[in-house]
């Protein structure tokens, strides 16, 4: 099967037309001194459209990326594809999950350098009168993409419930979260593991919530900032720009919560205020202000992966906090004071 042609934000293009960059540009913390990035245009893919991607969104749409001198261009693309993209060059940074860390076990050499969220804010839903783990034995669930965040999750889950994915619980993949949601609306699953905004017409719709895995305090990166080392290497000062002007993006959907819901809304399609509120409190839950990669969010990863050379890898080879580290000295502290070090 073909891929299909990946979503195309930014500059230049989103669904054909050309995105004019917004004149309301704030006037906040000015970016500290450092070298002029080595590479001035960056292709970015992020596997969804959701909350956790809303600071990205806002920094692309707020001009910040321009405003430190790159020409950014955000495809939404499958979790699979971005990292192969990664891989062979055609993508430069991929905001995203676990795929970065099953790319990792196979033999790509591609790392975290920060973690935008890590703080899942994924809901297991049942169809309704199904409300307990126990309850989906000899069930389906939809999900996501093979080694995404909702495999983890259910494995994790099975795991403590003495079940087994593949065994006493089939998982349905899907390209995108809006599919797996459309198949638990036509009765085609009995369960389904999604996040916002997905969650959130889950809800509207009535479908019974089983486990919050924000609730649950469920910590896996995701979306984290990946590149292949190679790149982290050549580009060390144009990875710092990007980070530099996504905070400006985190800055300015937390001050400006308007702008940031006509954001949402340009890029989810979804209009209805009830939902818009709640994807973005939602999203000031998770969204990280300090982007260091926590170890502990990949360990978790490891230990439920299907990937039998898992459980011994060292959760140090698939991350390096030394770029966000020197961007919370030089900028984050700046711009939140007494919140970042």
């Amino acid at each position: 099967m073909k891929n299909r042609m990946p979503k195309r934000w930014g500059r230049p293009i989103f669904g054909g037309i050309l995105l004019a960059v917004l004149p309301a540009i704030s006037q906040g913390t000015e970016p500290a001194s450092s070298a002029k990035a080595e590479k001035s245009r960056l292709e970015v893919a992020t596997a969804g459209s959701g909350t956790t991607s809303l600071p990205l969104l806002v920094a692309l749409e707020g001009g910040y990326f321009t405003k430190r001198g790159l020409s950014v261009s955000v495809n939404q693309l499958g979790a699979t594809v971005a990292v192969q993209g990664v891989v062979s060059g055609t993508i430069d940074i991929y905001q995203g999950g676990t795929a970065a860390i099953a790319a990792n076990l196979a033999g790509a050499d591609i790392i975290y350098v920060a973690a935008p969220v890590d703080r899942n804010s994924l809901i297991l839903f049942g169809q309704k009168g199904v409300t307990s783990f126990e309850s989906l034995r000899g069930k389906s669930i939809a999900t996501t993409f093979p080694g995404a965040f909702g495999e983890i999750a259910v494995r994790m889950t099975a795991k403590k419930y003495g079940m087994e994915v593949g065994k006493d619980i089939k998982l349905l993949f899907h390209r995108s979260s809006p599919e797996a949601l459309s198949t638990l609306l036509a009765g085609n699953a009995d369960a389904l593991i999604i996040s916002p905004p997905q969650s959130e017409l889950a809800k509207q719709k009535g479908y019974p919530v089983i486990i919050d895995y924000y609730k649950e305090g469920l910590k896996i990166v995701g979306p984290g900032t990946a590149v292949t080392r190679e790149f982290f290497q050549k580009y060390p000062n144009t990875i710092k720009a990007y980070l530099m002007a996504y905070l400006d993006g985190l800055k300015r959907a937390i001050e400006d919560e308007d702008f940031a819901r006509k954001i949402d809304t340009k890029y989810t399609k979804i209009s209805d205020p009830k939902i818009l509120a709640e994807n973005y409190q939602q999203g000031l839950r998770v969204w990280n202000k300090d982007m260091t990669v926590d170890p502990a969010a990949i360990r978790v990863v490891l230990e439920d992966s299907a990937d039998p050379k898992a459980k011994s890898a060292d959760p140090k080879r698939f991350y390096d906090n030394s770029l966000i580290e020197a961007v919370n000295r030089e900028y984050a502290s700046k711009l939140f004071p007494g919140e970042v070090k």
